[in-house]
C-alpha cells in the first residue's frame, strides 16, 4: 500500500512533467511506472533519481541484460518486492529465458547462505584477495 497518493500525469507540476516526458522519450514508451509518479510528489528527488538511474542503467560495459538481472539480485536482498518485479519483467523484455531467472535465483540463494555462513564463521580474508 502507497504511503503517497500516485500522481497522474494531469496532476503533475510543470518540472516533473518535464522528466515524465525524458522517461518516455527515453523508454521509447508511453508508460510511466509507479516508481516515478510516488516520486514525482518531489520533482528534484525524481529528477535526480531519473538522471542517476537513466545513466547507471544506460550503455556501458555491462550489456542491458545482464544489468537488469544484477537489479534483481539487489532487490531480492534488499526484499523489494517492487523492483523484483519490474526489473525481472525488464530482464525478460531485454531478453532473459527463464532458465537465466532461474540461475539468478539460484546464485541469489546461495550467496546469501554462504555470506551468512561466512559472517557467522568470522572468516578472516585471505591474503590472495587483498588488492594491494
Amino acid at each position: 500500500m502507497a504511503t503517497v497518493r500516485l500522481l497522474a500525469d494531469e496532476e503533475l507540476s510543470p518540472q516533473a512533467r518535464e522528466v515524465f516526458a525524458d522517461i518516455r522519450a527515453t523508454r521509447k514508451s508511453d508508460f510511466v511506472n509507479n516508481f516515478w509518479r510516488a516520486l514525482a510528489h518531489d520533482p528534484v528527488t525524481l529528477k535526480r533519481t531519473w538522471e542517476s538511474v537513466k545513466q547507471v542503467m544506460g550503455p556501458g560495459a555491462l550489456e542491458p541484460k545482464v544489468k537488469e538481472m544484477i537489479y534483481i539480485a539487489v532487490s531480492i536482498a534488499h526484499a523489494c518486492p517492487y523492483c523484483i518485479h519490474s526489473h525481472t519483467e525488464s530482464a525478460r523484455a531485454k531478453g532473459m529465458s527463464e532458465a537465466e531467472y532461474r540461475e539468478v535465483l539460484a546464485i541469489v540463494g546461495m550467496a546469501s547462505e554462504t555470506n551468512r555462513l561466512v559472517t557467522a564463521l568470522g572468516v578472516p580474508i585471505d591474503e590472495e584477495y587483498e588488492v594491494g
